[in-house]
């Protein structure tokens, strides 16, 4: 893997002695530099590292500079890439301008030349991400918390298919973070600085969802007192995000996909085609191919949305990022001034919540650790303050039925029902034994001994 404590640089040439050159004089000036012989080669290492430049050479063996070039701004559009060539022409130096070329420089090199451009290009990279990083924080785009191997994997597809113009389906249950990761995916885009615009197909009733997506025009219908611009329209130039798409009725797939065929729209009483560009992020909590048996989502717009699959899994699936999530949510709260910056999680606690099953993923999570940490008396927010406020929302028996999402044994689940009921007991009667003891017809000596095995204090 690349160093990414200082800039890397792809050296691609056919000429050992060339790569040599060039890997001598930018190792000088404190750059990490990576070489490959040619352009399949090259083609593999950007596919799976991330280097902030390319300086690349037009006439090779087997693959030339150019087809080169091509691919690299299909992988990664925001790389920038410096062409060089013993051969150079003015048509090849404006055809390779035209792809995407950020210089060329004919052979052999000039050192301060070569050097002034590299630096450039380095300079217009950092510009370029500072400002994605501006619009990522204005655009309340939060981290992707996690270190587990789902979100690792996850991460790194992002990095690979954000460049791209790909289409691509998040699934995953409710509340697992899909939308953070259509999110994540046009922020890494060169579309960033263009509108990413969300539906929630499932939240629009079927016979206004039409509307919403293309428009109408005036008088369409009753109630259309004026034109509207619908949603693709909207993201044009930027990314269309569609949530729980398998909500959306046949006769709107079969609309959504002509446009994705055609690349146009019409609104609804119009006549008049609207070209427009939209990336397509979908996203659902359903197995669409199952929907697909029951002939409730069409086959064909499945394929045309399922280009690149992401699944998100649940919180359950990948406990090890609980406590990260929890200490990320906190620290959030304190940013936000919710709460006081010195309000922490004992290592207990977040154990405890490892143990929990989360139904509703990570927006319960989130929810939870802001009871908690509103709620709780103390600086350090205990084991047993997770137990008492984690799932207290939702019905009586939400705890319970955390229980039994979990994978237990018959033992372990005896004994955390039996601690999950004498803590909710003992809190009815305000932690009074013996009023508790009474009420559940057991000595108040057992209570004592179930405290003291459960480690259960008020």
């Amino acid at each position: 893997m690349p160093d990414q404590s200082k800039p890397t640089i792809l050296v691609t040439d056919d000429e050992k002695s060339i790569r040599n050159s060039l890997r001598e004089i930018l190792e000088f000036e404190n750059y990490t530099v990576f070489e490959a012989d040619g352009g399949e080669r090259a083609l593999s290492q950007i596919e799976s590292n991330k280097f902030d430049l390319m300086i690349l050479d037009i006439k090779m063996k087997g693959m030339d500079g150019i087809e080169v070039l091509e691919k690299v701004k299909d992988l990664q559009p925001g790389l920038p890439v410096i062409m060089i060539s013993g051969h150079g022409t003015i048509k090849i130096a404006v055809e390779a301008t035209k792809i995407g070329a950020f210089d060329f420089i004919e052979k052999p090199p000039d050192l301060n030349r070569l050097l002034i451009s590299v630096r450039n290009a380095l300079s217009r990279n950092e510009l370029i991400e500072e400002n994605r990083r501006i619009r990522s924080e204005l655009n309340n785009v939060t981290e992707m918390v996690g270190e587990s191997a789902a979100i690792s994997r996850i991460k790194k597809t992002i990095g690979k298919v954000a460049p791209s113009t790909s289409r691509v389906l998040i699934t995953g249950e409710n509340g697992t973070g899909k939308e953070l990761v259509a999110r994540w995916i046009h922020e890494k885009s060169p579309r960033a600085s263009k509108p990413f615009i969300d539906v929630n197909c499932a939240a629009i009733p079927a016979d206004l969802l039409e509307s919403e997506l293309f428009g109408h025009e005036k008088g369409a219908f009753t109630g259309a007192s004026e034109q509207r611009i619908g949603k693709f329209e909207q993201a044009n130039g930027g990314t269309l995000f569609l949530d729980e798409i398998g909500d959306m009725s046949l006769e709107a797939q079969s609309k959504v996909l002509r446009v994705l065929q055609e690349n146009e729209v019409t609104r609804v009483g119009g006549s008049e085609r609207i070209e427009v560009d939209v990336r397509l992020l979908s996203a659902t909590n359903r197995d669409l191919e199952k929907e697909i048996r029951k002939s409730r989502f069409r086959e064909d717009l499945f394929h045309r949305i399922n280009v690149i699959p992401i699944h998100v899994p649940p919180l359950r699936e990948r406990k090890e990022d609980i406590p990260l999530l929890a200490t990320w949510f906190l620290s959030q709260l304190s940013q936000k001034e919710i709460i006081y910056a010195g309000k922490t999680f004992s290592d207990e606690s977040l154990e405890e919540m490892k143990d929990l099953g989360w139904s509703g993923n990570i927006r319960e999570l989130q929810n939870a650790v802001e009871r908690m940490a509103l709620l709780s008396d103390d600086d350090e927010i205990s084991r047993d303050d997770v137990i008492r406020l984690a799932t207290m929302a939702g019905s009586e028996n939400n705890g319970m039925d955390q229980l039994l999402e979990q994978s237990l044994t018959f033992q372990e689940y005896k004994e955390k029902a039996e601690r999950y009921y004498l803590i909710k007991k003992l809190e009815d009667h305000n932690w009074n034994v013996s009023a508790t003891a009474d009420a559940i017809d057991i000595q108040r000596s057992h209570i004592y001994n179930k405290m003291k095995k459960y480690d259960i204090e008020r």
